[in-house]
């Protein structure tokens, strides 16, 4: 099966930790569409589609670089 290159909303969250390990809820990503701060999105008439290349790079922004102990996460 071929992935769609643009997923819905509620498709979101099982692409995100799928792929990524993120686990999100789509009332999260209800919130952050309305406030700011989530993936790119556009819009098909009243439907907003998330592009898997925005959710990917959406994802890597909000991990952190690779560390191998806790007190390097906390000196950089």
């Amino acid at each position: 099966m071929t992935q769609r290159p643009r997923l819905r909303r509620k498709d979101v969250p099982a692409y995100l930790a799928e792929k990524h390990g993120i686990d999100i809820a789509v009332a999260t990503l209800n919130k952050l569409a309305t406030i700011g701060g989530g993936p790119e999105m556009q819009y098909a008439g009243r439907i907003p589609l998330y592009h898997i290349d925005a959710l990917d790079a959406w994802a890597m922004a909000r991990l952190s670089k690779a560390v191998r102990s806790t007190s390097e996460r906390t000196a950089a």
